[in-house]
């Protein structure tokens, strides 16, 4: 990371604003999170008559969104682990801004934290990938990060990690970014690190969707 980055790594959250979700298929309560940087519309899964102490935050490629590739893995995830796990789903404020969407992350990061969290893990898809590589030295409560065919562009701190556990997952049919991206992010990284190749699999994970969600839920369980 350079100076420059340091200087403009700051965000703190300014208040909170429920926000209603108007698609009838998202699932999960709207809450926008006001920040120094502007406001973070994000999507809460979490029962408060159940607390949890453990939390992810999911984030998207550069168009940002919701729901993650596979058809929807974040929203599909969110209501699975609820109520025993948080989830915390982000809609970046400037997507396909490297260092604007590490802001967001770290602000949810800052939410969940001070909502009782102190076990977290970092999702990201393709461009959130390197999102969350990048974000998660920021904090003592991440405890994993999961990159989903993570572009290698900005992930070269995959090195600063330990000893957060590193799983990287590509489909060997990538097309938009060859899996040789988290093959190189792999190396960067020091243990504890795993890659899962999928077979058959393309940048989307739509064609092997249930074998995408068992690695990521099983990885979850093993970590928390």
């Amino acid at each position: 990371m350079t100076t420059s980055d340091e200087e403009h790594l700051s965000i703190s959250i300014t208040g909170l604003k429920e926000w209603n979700i108007e698609d009838p298929k998202q699932l999960g309560r709207g809450l926008i999170i006001k920040t120094t940087r502007g406001d973070l519309r994000t999507i809460v899964h979490h029962d408060p008559n159940l607390p949890t102490a453990r939390g992810i935050i999911w984030v998207g490629g550069a168009s940002g969104g919701f729901d993650g590739p596979a058809n929807g893995l974040y929203k599909k995830m969110g209501e699975k682990l609820n109520p025993s796990i948080t989830s915390l789903r982000l809609d970046y404020r400037v997507p396909n801004d490297l260092i604007e969407c590490v802001m967001d992350t770290l602000a949810g990061v800052s939410f969940l934290v001070g909502t009782g969290h102190q076990e977290l893990i970092l999702v990201g898809h393709s461009f959130g990938g390197a999102v969350v590589i990048k974000s998660a030295s920021f904090s003592e409560q991440v405890k994993s990060v999961i990159a989903l065919a993570s572009q290698t562009a900005g992930a070269t701190e995959a090195n600063l990690l330990t000893p957060r556990s590193l799983l990287l997952i590509h489909g060997d049919e990538d097309t938009v970014l060859t899996h040789q991206c988290s093959q190189t992010i792999f190396d960067w990284a020091k243990d504890p690190k795993k890659l899962v190749l999928i077979n058959g699999a393309s940048h989307s994970f739509r064609e092997t969707e249930e074998e995408l969600t068992e690695t990521v839920e099983k990885w979850i369980h093993d970590v928390f």
